[in-house]
């Protein structure tokens, strides 16, 4: 059985949301973790969650949204946070690759979602671009862990993340050929390593540049085996696994 552990999942993006669940069931996907970082998106997510046993749900304000979020939207992700299926708080973060303008308000809205996720006692999902640093030193207030989603740093920075209790979130750019993150996880523990997909976005080779979907991750495993020589059953189990301790599946159904 196969997690991914990130994805996005809406009418929007999808024709047909029961024939995505249908593949990536056939694809041994059997759990997926929507990601809803918007407010407009947390009610199609959470109705997902209900109709599909498959689908989990995060929720958080991703840091883009930070000029449109206010101290209600909070109250309001709090309220949410204790809804079954609910099993992290994401994505959220710092985005300085854009606007680098709002670094201190981006770090505030950050902040707030790092204790609610401590108060809920939930992990976090991490979205870091262009903000390493201020990323970790913000991570290093809280008592939180979870896991840094879309991880395509270096090596020096996998080892904090992995040592400050992090997972790192391994998706199709791992299968890029332009990508130093192959080289990367050579050297890193499976243990460290969850699966993802980002989709609709990041399609693995060969599909890169068309809709990616969680029907994708076996692709995302046989390219980290294959990096790693190892099987992708191995992969498979691990990575199912690292999911499993860190999203607490089995009681928020």
């Amino acid at each position: 059985m196969y997690i991914d552990t990130h994805c996005h999942l809406s009418k929007e993006d999808y024709l047909d949301v029961d024939k995505v669940i249908q593949e990536n069931r056939e694809q041994n996907v059997s759990m997926i973790v929507v990601s809803a970082c918007k407010k407009e998106d947390f009610k199609e997510a959470l109705e997902y969650a209900k109709k599909y046993e498959d689908v989990y749900v995060t929720l958080g304000y991703h840091p883009e949204e930070v000029e449109d979020v206010d101290d209600e939207d909070l109250l309001y992700l709090k309220e949410h946070l204790k809804e079954k299926k609910i099993v992290g708080v994401g994505e959220i973060g710092l985005d300085y690759y854009y606007d680098k303008s709002k670094k201190k308000e981006q770090i505030e809205l950050f902040e707030k979602q790092l204790r609610l996720a401590e108060e809920e006692n939930l992990p976090v999902v991490i979205h870091s671009r262009d903000a390493t640093q201020d990323t970790i030193d913000t991570l290093k207030k809280y008592k939180v862990k979870g896991v840094i989603h879309c991880f395509s740093g270096k090596k020096e920075v996998a080892d904090i993340y992995i040592k400050m209790g992090f997972a790192l979130g391994i998706g199709g750019i791992v299968t890029f050929k332009n990508s130093n993150l192959g080289s990367v996880i050579k050297d890193l523990p499976l243990s460290s390593f969850v699966l993802e997909t980002d989709s609709p976005y990041l399609s693995p080779v060969p599909y890169r540049g068309k809709q990616n979907s969680s029907k994708n991750i076996p692709i995302i495993a046989e390219k980290i085996g294959e990096l790693k020589e190892i099987s992708t059953s191995l992969v498979e189990k691990v990575t199912t696994e690292n999911a499993m301790k860190i999203f607490d599946f089995e009681h928020k159904k």
